[in-house]
């Protein structure tokens, strides 16, 4: 299992953009750039984690991407679920009646423990331990 190439760029993008002193922005182009992700697929991922209230933007001379909130305050998880939507390790982890084997199915409860020890441990985690672990 792995998680997108999209949400990976996503992670890195706000890692680079949590690097940064509070209040500078940076240009779409210099994280692109920087974090060598291609600029028109940064563009969208940058719209998504907008949208999702984890950046801002901003046009014109003084334009640029910035942090809505402080690192400290900002997951893995909801920038990883901005991108793809609600991790789910196997269609029978979401709701019931999808699976044909559904209640007599020994491996489900394997597939929601791991998907609940896999958010939990991406919601623990933000920006600001990542930013520690870096320096």
């Amino acid at each position: 299992m792995q998680i997108t190439r999209q949400a990976d760029y996503a992670v890195r993008a706000v890692l680079h953009l949590a690097q940064m002193k509070n209040g500078d922005r940076a240009a779409t182009s210099t994280v692109a750039k920087e974090q060598r992700i291609p600029p028109s697929f940064l563009a969208k991922i940058i719209s998504q984690l907008s949208i999702a209230g984890l950046l801002h933007t901003s046009r014109g001379a003084r334009g640029g991407v910035t942090l809505a909130r402080e690192p400290k305050d900002i997951t893995l998880l909801e920038v990883i679920e901005a991108i793809d939507g609600p991790i789910q390790l196997n269609e029978c982890v979401g709701e019931d009646g999808v699976c044909t084997f559904d209640h007599n199915c020994p491996i489900k409860s394997v597939w929601c423990e791991a998907q609940e020890e896999l958010v939990a441990r991406l919601q623990r985690t933000d920006f600001a331990q990542l930013l520690a672990k870096a320096a």
